[in-house]
């Protein structure tokens, strides 16, 4: 079914006119994380050009840098009438890309056969353009929305946000002054699903939930001494080993409510049967296809090793050994995650923590999921929204600690073939421009009846 169109002449608003040229121009900005303040750049360049955008149409703008010289944040305020305000935020940082890897250049912001590719066209570029066009759009209309609108545009969330949310919670809560509610990554995307009489059906997938984060550091300490010799405490052997029980190993099942609700929507569009206490489980959900790896991670908790570092000569035993671990833990889990942990790793391992987030978790209710809903279904009448546990992290682990209540809506409508799941941090990252079109359409809606 085609996208219905925003207008009834058909015609494009402002917001979607630009909303294409805002996401390339803000891919074009190289702002790649590295995790380490010395090699990561770029994010005040950005958030000064957003910031230069929103005051050329009148807003007064404020610009701060959270933590460290260079991390810009920025922040603009919509009056609305009433002054419980809405949070919609975006992170202006990115994760590193290797431009031999790619296609095209990932810096490059191109325009291509229908997509905009880069690297942060869908994490989360694609949402601050959106935000952004109708940001200039609302100001420039003189338009009055049913509250406050706050748009924050920020550093820092590709390594924690202690750099960006986290630091703006702690330090300047005043920016968040009324907001009882907030909109950011990842959710509102579309899942086509085939549907029992053998049509398809488009779900539209809302975060409710997100793992938490326990980036973890693993270390031994042995004796070192020449390569020639005999050494059954070599600190790289007691590491490796370690490191394979625990990245071989698979957590249990913990169906949450928001993985429960999700399934339940899913057979009941498709017919199929997803039964968590099955030894097939894994290969019913394949049948999804490329959303199952998000949905899949969802389940259980995960501990994926991501770095080792150990030794300076080729002759030499090492005297210690490091590994860093991402682990993902389903709410409520983890004191039970540690404990296997421990069991895995052995007792001559020693475990710390890098960083350590809480998970987040809300309820599928309430008017603004209602207005999630109508804002859907008044672009695509065939939707239907379902709540859905992320598997990563979010800055909504930072808005949780001032009360906010908060969901993942960037609103898309993707092609059915589209491995969306891929596309997150990989090679060729890119979005439909029928997509942005279509999510700028939903978000005007959703904002101006929120």
């Amino acid at each position: 079914m085609p996208n219905q169109p925003h207008r009834s002449d058909g015609t494009e608003s402002p917001a979607e006119a630009e909303v294409v040229d805002l996401v390339s121009s803000l891919i074009r900005f190289d702002t790649s994380n590295t995790g380490e303040l010395e090699t990561t750049t770029g994010e005040r360049e950005c958030a000064e050009w957003v910031a230069q955008q929103l005051a050329e149409v009148g807003y007064e703008t404020e610009y701060v840098e959270s933590g460290a010289p260079g991390r810009g944040n920025v922040f603009a305020r919509l009056k609305g009438r009433d002054s419980r305000a809405l949070l919609i935020h975006g992170h202006l940082d990115v994760v590193p890309a290797e431009p031999a890897d790619w296609s095209v250049h990932p810096f490059a912001g191109a325009v291509e056969d229908g997509y905009v590719w880069g690297r942060g066209a869908i994490d989360m570029k694609d949402m601050v353009g959106m935000t952004l066009a109708l940001a200039r759009q609302f100001k420039r209309n003189g338009t009055v929305p049913p509250r406050d609108l706050v748009f924050a545009f920020l550093a820092d969330e590709e390594a924690g946000g202690k750099y960006g949310s986290h630091w703006l919670v702690e330090h300047r809560p005043d920016l968040f002054d009324g907001v009882t509610e907030a909109v950011g990554e990842v959710g509102g995307f579309s899942l086509t699903v085939p549907t029992r009489d053998g049509g398809e059906r488009r779900l539209y997938l809302v975060e409710t939930a997100e793992k938490g984060i326990a980036w973890m550091r693993l270390t031994v300490k042995a004796r070192a001494g020449h390569g020639s010799f005999l050494h059954p405490d070599n600190a790289v052997t007691m590491l490796s080993e370690a490191v394979a029980r625990l990245g071989r190993h698979t957590f249990p099942l913990v169906p949450t409510d928001a993985v429960v609700d999700f399934l339940a929507a899913v057979s009941e569009e498709t017919g199929l049967e997803f039964d968590t206490a099955s030894p097939d489980f894994d290969g019913m959900l394949a049948k999804l296809g490329g959303i199952s790896r998000i949905i899949g991670a969802t389940l259980r908790d995960t501990a994926n090793p991501t770095m080792l570092r150990a030794g300076y000569k080729a002759n030499v035993i090492p005297q210690s050994a490091e590994a860093v671990v991402d682990c993902r833990v389903v709410p409520g889990r983890q004191a039970e995650f540690e404990r296997e942990v421990d069991e895995l790793i052995g007792p001559d391992v020693e475990r710390e923590w890098i960083t350590k987030l809480e998970p987040y978790e809300t309820t599928f209710d309430g008017h603004l999921v209602d207005a999630m809903n109508d804002a859907l279904l008044a672009h695509d009448p065939h939707a239907r929204t379902v709540p859905y546990l992320l598997s990563g992290g979010t800055d909504a682990k930072a808005f949780a600690k001032l009360g906010i209540r908060c969901f993942g809506f960037s609103p898309l409508q993707l092609p059915a073939n589209l491995d969306f799941a891929a596309l997150f941090h990989g090679v060729d990252e890119r979005v439909p421009v029928d997509a942005l079109k279509f999510g700028t359409r939903v978000l005007e809606h959703f904002l101006l009846h929120s």
